[in-house]
């Protein structure tokens, strides 16, 4: 059995507070945030666990498909992004995925295990094959001031 891990990073600045689009993380809405700066939903879960992927095949989901997706077809849906990173697997298979995300706001803590329940659904897995922290940097960043979101993941795959 073969062994890989690959690692992922994303980050967004939030669209300025009142703004009509929605705070998506990991496929949820979050009410007590304002959406982010891009130009799909711009979950950073979703789109970090892409890039780890995309370490894995070397397939640039977020720097191909879903530019493609987003421009050309309209779809600004994170988990479609994901779906399409997961097809190019080629016959690995996902045994965990670590998450940690860094920002002041929203209040992750009290929907972690909401969070880590949507990442298992999407991505197939069962709830202990997928690990969540959260930290807010203690103000360090920007992303521990309040002005955006950032989240590293690893996937550790077999074959």
């Amino acid at each position: 059995m073969k062994f890989r891990a690959g690692i992922g990073q994303d980050s967004h600045r939030f669209l300025p507070d009142g703004a009509n689009k929605k705070c998506i993380i990991a496929g949820l809405v979050f009410e007590d945030a304002p959406g982010m700066d891009a130009d799909s939903d711009g979950d950073v879960v979703f789109h970090a666990i892409c890039n780890a992927i995309t370490s894995l095949t070397h397939v640039p989901i977020l720097g191909r498909i879903a530019i493609d997706l987003c421009h050309k077809q309209g779809i600004t849906d994170s988990r479609v992004y994901l779906e399409k990173a997961l097809a190019t697997l080629d016959g690995q298979k996902i045994e965990h995925i670590a998450l940690t995300i860094e920002g002041k706001r929203p209040k992750f803590q009290k929907r972690s295990e909401e969070i880590r329940q949507n990442v298992a659904e999407v991505v197939k897995l069962e709830l202990d094959q997928v690990g969540i922290t959260f930290t807010s940097g203690d103000g360090l960043t920007s992303f521990g001031k309040g002005e955006g979101l950032m989240c590293y993941a690893v996937v550790t795959t077999f074959q």
